[in-house]
């Protein structure tokens, strides 16, 4: 294989799966790990990798926030397995909290026209998706709205929040670790994720496996909030066990 070839398989990797490992690539592509190195670096110079610890990360992951419509294109697949595992934590009849996100947005897309419920959102999206079921109240949380993520912040959602009392809420996060909890990039969004987790009763968290191990700015919840993480397949042991581990540690369900 050409080393145009190798580093655009490379490429193709990270951005499939958010990031990539040096002695998973040697081995991949039967060179040394000094060739993979040496391709690494290459690809970090034209601006297509940012260079790790053990592996680099593809040029968009390191965005510090990145849009919606970026994040709508990583690990689709992913997210609409961990929706779909997501349904069955859905009451019947009941009350839930859906956060803004492409993760619970793929939840919205999900319900069927059967479903019985009152839905309370910050994302216009995700109302938009909602709105034509039949059979459901949807509440849209006011706010100063975000261009980046969509997400309506800032204290007439705080104070909406604060008077609400509901069966579950489903949310996204930037960031999962056992000793950071779950975090977020931006302090506005932070603060209504957190009204969130203080308003339901049951808290569920959908995540791709690639936000576990990642910390950012403003912490929103502790592990011991969540009752529940819904994450993929490819979250691996060694992030796996540090989640079991965690005091008061939540279930933690592969899709």
């Amino acid at each position: 294989m050409y080393a145009q070839e190798r580093q655009q398989h490379i490429v193709e990797q990270a951005r499939a799966h958010g990031r990539v490992e040096v002695l998973a690539l040697a081995h991949q592509l039967d060179v040394t790990t000094e060739t993979v190195r040496r391709d690494l670096t290459v690809l970090e110079r034209r601006g297509a990798l940012r260079r790790v610890h053990g592996g680099a990360l593809p040029i968009e992951r390191v965005e510090l926030e990145p849009a919606v419509q970026t994040r709508q294109r990583r690990f689709e697949a992913e997210k609409r397995r961990i929706a779909a595992r997501a349904l069955e934590e859905v009451p019947d009849d009941g009350t839930v909290l859906l956060d803004s996100g492409t993760s619970t947005g793929a939840l919205a897309e999900l319900l069927p026209q059967t479903a019985r419920l009152t839905v309370i959102t910050n994302s216009f999206a995700h109302a938009a998706v909602l709105s034509p079921l039949p059979e459901v109240t949807v509440l849209l949380l006011g706010g100063h709205v975000r261009r980046l993520t969509g997400a309506a912040v800032g204290q007439w959602a705080l104070e909406a929040l604060g008077g609400l009392c509901v069966d579950v809420a489903f949310l996204g996060t930037n960031g999962l670790t056992a000793d950071r909890g779950l975090t977020t990039p931006d302090q506005a969004e932070a603060e209504v994720k957190a009204a969130m987790v203080g308003a339901a009763r049951r808290v569920v968290v959908l995540t791709d496996s690639s936000k576990v191990g990642e910390v950012h700015l403003h912490r929103f919840a502790d592990l011991d909030q969540v009752d529940l993480v819904i994450t993929d397949t490819t979250l691996d042991d060694e992030h796996a066990e540090e989640l079991r581990a965690a005091d008061d540690a939540p279930e933690v369900a592969r899709a």
